[in-house]
């Protein structure tokens, strides 16, 4: 009963982005149809995120299949994942928060909690998911097994967008959630939206297998992709990460590597020792395209360098890397043993000039006594969980 009530609380608490969202409908799915009508950012047009699973830096590092892609493309090597297991990596990655979830359920993120979509679609930015043995367009249920082995083919906890009410219950988003056979026929016809997900099966992404099957996969992949013009040009960023690392008693830092045209050619077969987490992949797009911000753990993380370099963000170092752990989730509305309540995003934060998403700031500016966002480079775990001040 208690979590449902905090999520009724959150629920009743939370309008956001609903009307935001709601008067983007129609020219969301216009943008559908104009995927290729690009808008140009300021170190990248198009960034693909591709994830993988369950690995430790250190094997990633020596996987060959991985080491010959990341001489075509520079490696992130203090990137960390934000908690365990996989969904709240998952739901960080888009939400810039993971609300306390520390398991593998079937989450539904109430509907009027913004997403990086409402960023990108303030801006008219196109965007995609896509996800191999997905079985249909917009599926929404928990996992669907493989017909012949069995196996788990497609999950849900690896799909971060549909954790969200706010696109899982909006046909028009959901629509954008398409399968692998999809992905090809988009790239065919050169309409590949400008903010990409992919998310291979439990197989090929080396969660059901290991990271010499995963590399390979991911090497024979890539590859073709990265030769056509219609996926990589010169304004293309392709990474390729994943989501936690396979030892939750270690820091959880996961290989990361940057690929693609955008990615400068005196950079390729480098290395970023660079302090950056799952967030700084969301802050990294927020600077490129200017666009607004969630007022979560996306305002603070690092902006990848090589963006920082032509967008004016700074990049920060922590005061000892070795004490970021990050490995274990704390309290909140979605957890399965301390439910808390959900902080409000901080409505005045402002980071190189960009501001909070003015939905978000409509509603939440008179209750951001109620916020823990301030900024932080390094975001918090269950050994430094953020309070939320009393009375809210």
């Amino acid at each position: 009963m208690r979590l449902i009530s905090s999520a009724l609380s959150l629920l009743a608490a939370l309008s956001t982005v609903q009307a935001s969202s709601e008067k983007n409908v129609a020219r969301d799915g216009a943008l559908g149809g104009l995927a290729n009508s690009i808008i140009k950012g300021k170190a990248f047009d198009r960034i693909i995120q591709i994830w993988l699973e369950n690995t430790d830096f250190g094997a990633a590092q020596v996987d060959p299949s991985l080491k010959a892609l990341a001489q075509k493309g520079l490696v992130l090597s203090n990137y960390f994942a934000v908690t365990h297991p996989s969904e709240p990596n998952y739901v960080s990655s888009v939400g810039g928060e993971y609300f306390g979830i520390n398991n593998d359920n079937l989450f539904n993120v109430p509907k009027n909690v913004s997403t990086v979509v409402d960023l990108l679609e303030d801006k008219g930015i196109s965007w995609g998911e896509y996800l191999e043995d997905m079985p249909s367009t917009g599926f929404t249920g928990f996992e669907f097994r493989n017909p012949k082995t069995g196996a788990n083919a497609y999950v849900r906890k690896h799909n971060p967008l549909v954790v969200f009410e706010s696109i899982s219950t909006n046909p028009s988003r959901l629509a954008k959630t398409k399968n692998f056979t999809l992905l090809y026929e988009d790239v065919a016809a050169n309409r590949l939206p400008q903010w990409v997900f992919i998310t291979p099966n439990m197989t090929n992404d080396a969660h059901d297998t290991n990271i010499a099957f995963g590399g390979k996969w991911t090497k024979q992949f890539l590859e073709p992709l990265l030769e056509n013009p219609n996926f990589n040009d010169e304004g293309t960023l392709v990474i390729v990460t994943f989501d936690e690392n396979d030892a939750s008693s270690q820091p959880n830092r996961v290989f990361t590597l940057l690929l693609g045209g955008a990615v400068p050619k005196s950079l390729l077969g480098k290395t970023d020792d660079n302090f950056y987490t799952h967030y700084s992949t969301i802050a990294s797009i927020e600077a490129n395209w200017d666009l607004h911000t969630l007022g979560r753990w996306d305002v603070g993380a690092n902006v990848f360098n090589f963006v920082a370099e032509k967008t004016g963000d700074l990049v920060r170092s922590p005061s000892n890397i070795k004490d970021v752990i990050l490995n274990k989730s704390y309290p909140g509305i979605f957890h399965s043993k301390t439910q808390v309540r959900q902080a409000v995003p901080n409505t005045k934060l402002v980071v190189n000039g960009r501001t909070v998403l003015p939905a978000i700031q409509d509603e939440w500016v008179s209750k951001v006594g109620c916020t823990v966002y301030s900024g932080q480079l390094v975001p918090p775990s269950a050994l430094n969980a953020p309070q939320i001040p009393s009375g809210c």
